[in-house]
């Protein structure tokens, strides 16, 4: 699913060039639920930033379900991004007066699609976070870890191959994260996802399949895939 060599980004701050990835090598592959764990700075946002199309490296290759991302032009990451990536937020970025039903509904509102064809979208992304029965409740009605269930159903309903999740589970309480995490193995085994999360948890890293150490933008302990 991803296959990154020598991926480096550099940008400027002021007068000093930063680098928060340096010649990163690195494969995951399709349906594996990895954990990325790394002091701040380390880089970890940058390389989901990077994976998921909203950044573009400085220097090597990126290739993200079956495409050399590094090459495409910010037009075509866009349309890249739509169809191929989920990204999950720690603090879910729901739209407070859209219900639950119509914050899932919105990326699919740029598609060609009919209203019946959104509609059955929408319905079996929140049949699949179990949250079928909250569909008409707007955010403030909804707990935190439903919240994070909306959200991931919408990363979820333009059926993406890889979901990102900057760490999902960061606002939530213990049970709350236990139930996120579990639904985020579950996307993984049962349904094939590839699923990349940034945490500071070990608890959580502990529910991935695989954990790799970023420290000053170089992988601690990269080969895996998977144990072959």
């Amino acid at each position: 699913m991803i296959t990154c060599r020598g991926l480096t980004k550099t940008y400027q701050k002021g007068s000093t060039l930063v680098t928060p990835l340096k010649a990163l090598d690195l494969d995951v592959p399709t349906g594996q639920f990895l954990a990325l764990m790394g002091p701040s700075g380390s880089g970890k946002t940058t390389l989901l930033n990077l994976l998921s199309g909203i950044d573009s490296p400085s220097a090597g290759t990126l290739e993200v379900a079956g495409s050399d991302i590094s090459k495409l032009t910010r037009g075509q990451l866009t349309r890249w991004r739509a169809r191929n990536v989920g990204y999950i937020f720690q603090l879910y970025h729901l739209v407070p007066i859209l219900s639950a039903y119509e914050n899932v509904e919105l990326p699919l509102l740029l598609d060609p699609l009919s209203k019946k064809e959104r509609r059955a979208k929408v319905e079996a992304a929140l049949d699949l976070v179990s949250l079928a029965d909250r569909m008409d409740h707007r955010p403030t009605e909804l707990s935190g870890g439903q919240e994070q269930r909306v959200a991931i159903a919408r990363a979820l309903v333009a059926d993406p191959d890889l979901l990102v999740a900057d760490e999902p589970t960061g606002d939530l309480d213990r049970e709350s994260a236990t139930k996120i995490l579990a639904l985020l193995q579950a996307l993984a085994r049962e349904h094939g996802k590839t699923i990349v999360m940034v945490t500071h948890d070990p608890r959580a890293a502990e529910a991935a399949d695989r954990t790799l150490h970023l420290e000053k933008g170089v992988l601690i302990n990269p080969p895996d895939p998977s144990a072959a």
